[in-house]
């Protein structure tokens, strides 16, 4: 069985990287219609580029039209679906049965996929769906192993999962804290991530210890990884990533981390626990929050749930390669690094490499020692030649 890997892409440079990392499909949001309205988005020309991008390497593209429509949403929405049918969108993502509807009459060659904001947790909601021309169902991220068995044992509909990031207050992202607190609509595309804030609890006008009161700092991310084979064994079409507002770092070190699961599980028909390790390792690179294993182990309890800000920003990714030739590459600076650091090159094919650093120049050719000017463009010598999608991390290997 072939088994999808989809990524999330908040612009075309970052649905690049998701491909080249191994996604087999790239989902991603236009400027209108979305549930993520800041993140970059994809104009029109940017939706034709990704979709010619991704066809000409065999993958697919998927446009998120995913928000909850209110009467002023569906201005110009006809028009929007029929361009995406032009271009030769694989499918849209909707929450929407009107929109779903109106995808299926106006843009004949797009699949509908169901939104994991519809909530669909059981069979009987997936046969609703599928009486009504949708072509595949997300399921809400907390169904659980058993159901999740369950479903794809006794249905036709291609069922996509989520596998990891971003969880949520409330069933599948249908939630209001956000539109109480900061008047942004969540379910239009404005959610201000309202349940992660860092709450103080007060009684009587005195101030609690929020260590000991606090409200919620919000879920875990999900990470299924010792799941993943479960997963893998119950038939589902797509693993879902998500992460539209990540960088492209992070999509990179994600993307590959499953597709080394996937990888070995197709050639073997098991994982290894060499490779579940590797990964592991490879994943934990990637800046996040605390992660669990989400619903699928069963009801979520108080592990779940972060009770204090751990999240920290990943300091070792510290440079994009623009371009290379004869081992000088271009590079442009993301944190600081110096001479003699022990450097790890991160590239879609082959191994890691490792290397100190003894050569870093201006572009004037001056020899430089030190780069702590984030966007600054540098050359760096390296030991190999590599292309524009390596990242350029520190390495504690000596």
């Amino acid at each position: 069985m072939a088994y999808e890997l989809l990524a999330p892409a908040g612009d075309l440079d970052r649905l690049k990287v998701a491909l080249e990392y191994g996604a087999d499909a790239v989902y991603f949001g236009g400027k209108q219609f979305s549930l993520r309205v800041r993140a970059s988005n994809f104009d029109l020309d940017n939706i034709k580029q990704a979709s010619d991008y991704a066809h000409q390497r065999n993958k697919k593209v998927y446009v998120t039209v995913n928000m909850i429509p209110h009467n002023s949403d569906f201005d110009g929405l006809k028009e929007y679906l029929t361009i995406l049918n032009e271009f030769k969108v694989d499918a849209i993502i909707c929450a929407s049965s009107a929109i779903a509807k109106l995808s299926k009459q106006v843009a004949p060659n797009m699949e509908v996929h169901i939104s994991t904001q519809q909530t669909t947790t059981n069979l009987s909601a997936i046969k609703f769906w599928q009486d009504n021309g949708a072509d595949r169902v997300v399921l809400a991220r907390e169904v659980e192993y058993d159901d999740l068995l369950s479903i794809t044992s006794h249905t036709k509909m291609p069922i996509e999962v989520f596998i990891h990031g971003g969880m949520c207050a409330n069933y599948s992202g249908r939630c209001v804290i956000s539109n109480f607190l900061t008047n942004r609509d969540a379910n239009r595309g404005g959610c201000a991530q309202s349940c992660r804030w860092n709450y103080h609890l007060y009684h009587n006008d005195e101030l609690l210890d929020k260590n000991e009161y606090p409200l919620s700092m919000g879920s875990k991310d999900m990470c299924v990884m010792d799941n993943f084979e479960k997963l893998l064994a119950a038939n589902v079409a797509s693993l879902k990533i998500e992460g539209r507002m990540k960088t492209a770092y992070y999509i990179a070190t994600v993307v590959k981390s499953y597709r080394m699961l996937i990888d070995e599980y197709q050639q073997k028909g098991f994982i290894s626990q060499q490779c579940l390790d590797n990964s592991k390792s490879l994943i934990a690179r990637a800046a996040n929050r605390a992660t669990f294993e989400g619903f699928y182990p069963g009801k979520v309890d108080i592990s779940g749930q972060i009770y204090e800000n751990a999240q920290t920003a990943n300091q070792s990714y510290i440079a994009n390669v623009v371009d290379c030739k004869d081992h000088i590459a271009l590079i442009e600076v993301r944190n600081y690094f110096k001479k003699g650091d022990r450097i790890r090159l991160f590239n879609p094919k082959g191994q890691d490499v490792y290397f100190t650093l003894d050569k870093l120049f201006d572009m004037d050719g001056n020899e430089v020692e030190i780069a702590n000017k984030p966007m600054q463009k540098l050359y760096m010598h390296l030991p190999i030649d590599v292309n524009q999608f390596t990242f350029i991390t520190k390495s504690e290997e000596r």
